[in-house]
């Protein structure tokens, strides 16, 4: 199961009125980045026959297979800070992240 937070809600579909697309938003994992594996974030037109497909409040969330392994209880936010504002990862896989939290090692 993943979970996106209100506010993460809210700025996903802020980002889809910006942008003028449909579909979802896909989560994924790639290898690569300072840690080792890091976070894919993109718009999608629709899932793929194999994802998973999440839905708050109106927006779908789609993760693959292998994707899910790493995952699986990960909790999706949005966070504002003096310093930066962005989305936020809380992810139970992570054993630890890079400084910029878009890369982590499981």
């Amino acid at each position: 199961m993943i979970e996106v937070t209100p506010k993460a809600v809210a700025k996903i579909r802020e980002a889809f009125a910006r942008e003028g697309v449909e579909g979802g938003l896909r989560l994924g994992v790639l290898g690569g980045g300072c840690s080792g594996l890091s976070y894919l974030f993109k718009f999608e037109p629709r899932p793929r026959p194999t994802d998973q497909v999440f839905r708050f409040d109106g927006v779908q969330v789609f993760v693959d297979p292998k994707s899910m392994v790493f995952l699986d209880g990960m909790t999706l936010d949005w966070k504002d800070s003096l310093i930066q504002s962005g989305f936020a990862f809380d992810n139970p896989h992570a054993k630890k992240s890079c400084g910029c939290g878009t890369s982590f090692s499981a």
